[in-house]
């Protein structure tokens, strides 16, 4: 596989706090690659400082080498334009609008580029997402959680992404649908995307990556393959839901 995407030494910061710190990550073509951690562990800040999209009252250090490019300085128009898409945690949908006008307006650029047959990704958005053609004349903000959520990552879809970074896709979601956005996170790298996922719910993002980061206090506690992660007993009593169970039960359950 080839290298996708290198970031080396990525801090940023709001005024005087720093909310990620030297972080460094990387991952190759047609892979799903996990940022897990606690809230307020950095998670969100990183993805906006890898699409160029911290808010004016942030700046970032560090390099990002996309595809052999040093994207450090590149605006997010370009960024966009050279593949990669965010998909924010709020989802930032236009409720007053139909579902189709929603996915027609992700493949705006693609419009506008006059690149060809850009309308025949809307037919791809719905085979991947049969719910939306059902619900193509309704309005965004009439959709369920769940139905919102695809809805959001169809029209990053609609822009032809290389790397879709995820923030937060399963947030305020039921479990029942929890499992099916990581069933469609699955479909996703069938297509050939590769998925850069936040998430909180970490049992999920280990079992839908192929290698994990795990962030804490804006920093990289640890890093391994997502195997290698659930398996461990200290990832696990954090994060994969054993609470305050001692080290020998913790084992236990990760060994079953």
């Amino acid at each position: 596989m080839s290298r996708l995407l290198e970031a080396h030494d990525i801090s940023a910061q709001y005024g005087k706090v720093r909310a990620v710190n030297n972080v460094s990550l990387h991952m190759d073509q047609g892979q799903v690659i996990t940022v897990i951690g606690a809230n307020g562990a950095g998670k969100s800040t990183l993805l906006n400082t890898l699409m160029g999209a911290l808010p004016v009252s942030g700046r970032a250090q560090g390099r990002i080498i996309y595809r052999g490019q040093d994207i450090s300085r590149m605006p997010v128009e370009e960024r966009v334009a050279e593949g990669l898409c965010l998909v924010p945690e709020k989802r930032e949908l236009f409720t007053s609008m139909s579902v189709q006008d929603n996915l027609l307006l992700g493949g705006f650029r693609q419009y506008h580029r006059r690149v060809a047959g850009w309308r025949d990704t809307l037919d791809q958005v719905y085979q991947l997402f049969p719910r939306l053609l059902e619900r193509r004349d309704q309005r965004a903000g009439t959709l369920s959680g769940g139905e919102r959520q695809m809805l959001a990552v169809g029209r990053a879809m609609m822009s032809k992404p290389t790397l879709l970074m995820l923030d937060e896709p399963s947030l305020g979601l039921a479990p029942r649908v929890v499992q099916e956005v990581f069933r469609t996170i699955l479909r996703l790298r069938e297509t050939g995307v590769s998925i850069l996922l936040v998430e909180q719910n970490a049992r999920a993002a280990l079992q839908a990556a192929d290698y994990g980061y795990v962030l804490e206090m804006g920093e990289v506690a640890m890093a391994g393959e997502s195997e290698r992660l659930r398996a461990d007993p200290g990832v696990a009593q954090s994060y994969l839901g054993f609470g305050n169970a001692s080290a020998g039960q913790v084992e236990q359950a990760v060994e079953k």
